[in-house]
């Protein structure tokens, strides 16, 4: 009934917002994170743009927080054009457009410029136009850093260290698997229920990137931290098609190139969030590890292997990305 209620005021509210006053369009963008993420920080980049290229004639209004609900209820009012713009990760995409799955296989990239080179170029922008039979085209992706791993008790300096260990997960099955093919126990568990969890011992560690693991405090309850870098799932600014659709071609070029320019803007925002979130695990006493990611690379061959066996149709793909 709450969300019924909801989805009958934003529906409302966008009703009111295709209104054009003076010659202005308003755009809403919904998305779940804190004001303080980095993430929020290149949308307000994002909106700075596109007010500036458009002399004022298209304006972003911003609802952080979750305000109008979780990413799934959000893509919903995206899909029926009551709001008009979202953030949600790459992988919850990937319950609309298989390929979206592909970004999750662990040690995929290289390394930072070889995804973003992926992302960016020709592979990455097909990826972003699938979504729209769904009614959700993609602009750009967002940087949402490298996974790695941390445990309360026990270092993890080899994928042998991960033996014995039950590490928290998302409920993913790329991820339960990454984590039982390099010799750990994946335990899907709620993401709020994590810091209890690894206080009581009820699990061993988890794994997150560096500003996630200090802005949950996990790094209160979690003494090492190993850089191993096993995934880079990136996050994805999405219009709906219903909107996008009602603007014309030069309004199109204008939210294009805006979100682009949020992208870079966004990837600074994000390094310097990762400097001060490892600043501050490293002076409350957690180690930081920086492993011999080939070993945990070598371990997790299987999890592709076995992706590529229940997906063949996705291996020219995977093969593309290697090959950029």
């Amino acid at each position: 009934m709450k969300y019924y209620t909801l989805l009958c005021v934003v529906f409302a509210l966008f009703i009111t917002s295709c209104k054009e006053e003076s010659g202005t369009k308003t755009l809403y963008l919904a998305h779940t994170l804190p004001q303080t993420h980095p993430v929020h920080k290149g949308i307000l980049k994002f909106q700075e743009s596109l007010d500036k290229k458009s002399n004022g004639t298209l304006k972003i209004k911003i609802f952080p927080d979750g305000q109008l609900g979780s990413e799934r209820e959000v893509l919903e009012l995206l899909q029926i054009g009551s709001v008009a713009i979202t953030k949600v990760s790459a992988a919850t995409m990937s319950n609309f457009v298989p390929e979206y799955h592909v970004l999750g296989i662990p040690y995929l990239f290289r390394d930072k410029e070889h995804q973003f080179d992926v992302l960016e170029g020709p592979i990455g922008k097909s990826i972003l136009e699938k979504g729209s039979k769904f009614y959700l085209r993609g602009l750009c992706y967002y940087d949402a850093g490298s996974r790695s791993f941390y445990t309360s008790n026990k270092a993890i300096r080899t994928p042998d260290d991960l033996k014995g260990l039950k590490i928290r997960v998302m409920n993913n099955q790329m991820a339960i698997n990454m984590v039982n093919a390099m010799g750990g126990s994946a335990t899907p568990m709620a993401y709020g229920e994590l810091y209890t969890a690894i206080q009581q011992g009820v699990v061993d560690g988890a794994e997150n990137n560096p500003p996630s693991f200090v802005s949950s405090n996990h790094f209160e309850v979690s003494k090492y931290y190993t850089l191993d870098q096993h995934s880079a799932v990136p996050d994805v600014l999405l219009i709906s098609t219903k909107y996008w659709e009602k603007l014309t071609d030069q309004e199109k070029i204008w939210v294009q190139e805006a979100a682009e320019e949020s992208s870079e803007a966004e990837k600074k925002y994000w390094n310097d969030s990762v400097e001060e979130s490892m600043k501050i695990a490293t002076e409350a006493g957690v180690e930081i590890i920086i492993p011999e990611k080939s070993l945990f690379a070598e371990k997790s061959k299987s999890v592709l292997e076995e992706f590529e066996k229940e997906n063949p149709d996705l291996s020219s793909l995977i093969e593309q990305i290697k090959k950029n």
